[in-house]
């Protein structure tokens, strides 16, 4: 019996504990502006979205089944590709990632607001965690 009151008070302070964090944690605002079927397209559409990071946020490794292109619209934004050096990048300037590119992006000291689209196939997910 004592076992399962000490097992659920611990359960009961993760929960709260996860809470607290979720609270404390910026939130990243994510809209989709607009989905197209690619021309002669049955199998791929084009996304097209709008981020909004918090200042000094990093979106969190991952990767996408399509090509990935955007812009920064304001504030700044570094990007993380593996392989390659990080590379800062100011509002007008725009960036491509290739299919499966493993990446993170991190918002500058006033956050950023980016516009990006994606080439991908119909039915996948957008982006997955990278391990």
């Amino acid at each position: 019996m004592l076992r399962k009151v000490v097992l659920g008070a611990a359960l009961v302070a993760l929960a709260f504990a996860g809470t607290l964090e979720a609270q404390q944690t910026p939130t990243i605002k994510r809209q989709v502006l607009q989905k197209a079927d690619v021309p002669d397209g049955k199998k791929y559409e084009v996304v097209l979205g709008l981020a909004e990071l918090p200042a000094g946020v990093n979106i969190g490794r991952h990767l996408h089944p399509g090509i990935e292109q955007g812009t920064v619209v304001s504030g700044e934004l570094v990007l993380m590709i593996e392989g390659q050096p990080d590379k800062t990048y100011k509002v007008g300037e725009s960036w491509q990632i290739p299919v499966g590119a493993v990446h993170d992006a991190k918002a500058g000291s006033d956050g950023a607001k980016v516009i990006v689209s994606y080439t991908v196939e119909k039915g996948q997910p957008l982006a997955s965690p990278a391990k």
